[in-house]
């Protein structure tokens, strides 16, 4: 298992790789990995004969009152843990390795990024657009590989790839959660004692409501308010959204019915946490 820095070593070894006739998976993050992260790598190299795994702290998908530099990193931990689950190797660069000076072509899509975070995270989804775009073009992989729990980015990496004539496999993998229910994130270790434990009203909210819609409601003003309810009994919670909408497009839709996504983006103090459940 190896750590490259650059990009004409990445496309070295993945040149030989594929002189070799070896099928190459993708896994994009920003590091600082988890269960949730392990589990896109393990899926990976079940699906292929090499898995690149980038740990990229991306700096253009955060805004200026974002945690750039308080995001956590941790690359002998990252290490550790994509060799121990069968990775192959990591692509680390410095943000000037990827964005050399005068950099100034992006990539952008409306529709899909016009609701949930992309209406609070502007030139958010440009920067992810972009990064996952470069990467794609410095690996070249048969298969990606993204979580579930980043719902509004899965569908957007999947429009892109779709126009742009990607000729890659995106692949979405269910969201992992702690056993009381949190979902894995890089951002929980952001959490006080008593905000963790407030943190579990996201996925106790999103429970009641899949439960609703499993009982037969379909009605996206109703499971809303179901969410709504439980959360206002968080005194921690302050929530940023909860919208139910099209998976596809991420347009919102007053009926839940097949492919339909019902997410939330809550504060639990200042960390801002997002879950989801989809149904399918």
């Amino acid at each position: 298992m190896q750590i490259v820095k650059t990009i004409e070593e990445v496309r070295a070894i993945v040149r030989a790789w594929r002189e070799a006739g070896l099928s190459v998976g993708l896994v994009p993050t920003m590091g600082f990995l988890h269960e949730g992260h392990q589990s896109l790598i393990a899926r990976s190299v079940a699906d292929n004969d090499r898995t690149v795994v980038s740990v990229f702290v991306n700096p253009i998908q955060f805004g200026p009152t974002e945690d750039l530099e308080a995001y956590p990193r941790d690359i002998e931990r990252d290490k550790a843990l994509v060799e121990a689950t069968g990775g192959d190797l990591i692509f680390n660069p410095e943000p000037e390795e990827m964005y050399p000076p005068h950099f100034t072509t992006f990539v952008d899509t409306t529709e899909t990024t016009e609701l949930l975070c992309g209406a609070r995270r502007a030139g958010h989804f440009r920067g992810v657009c972009t990064v996952v775009s470069k990467l794609f073009n410095i690996v070249g992989p048969d298969r990606a590989y993204f979580g579930q729990k980043d719902a509004q980015q899965l569908a957007t990496v999947r429009r892109f790839v779709r126009d742009l004539n990607f000729n890659i496999e995106i692949v979405a993998c269910p969201i992992v959660r702690e056993e009381d229910g949190l979902a894995k994130s890089s951002r929980n270790t952001y959490l006080s004692t008593e905000e963790r434990k407030a943190a579990l009203v996201l996925s106790r909210s999103l429970r009641q409501a899949q439960a609703a819609v499993e009982n037969g409601e379909r009605r996206a003003k109703v499971v809303v308010d179901i969410i709504a309810d439980c959360l206002k009994q968080e005194p921690l919670a302050r929530v940023d959204y909860i919208e139910v909408v099209d998976l596809d497009n991420v347009q919102r839709v007053e009926k839940i019915e097949e492919n339909t996504l019902v997410a939330i983006a809550v504060y639990i103090g200042k960390t801002r946490l997002i879950d989801n459940f989809i149904w399918k």
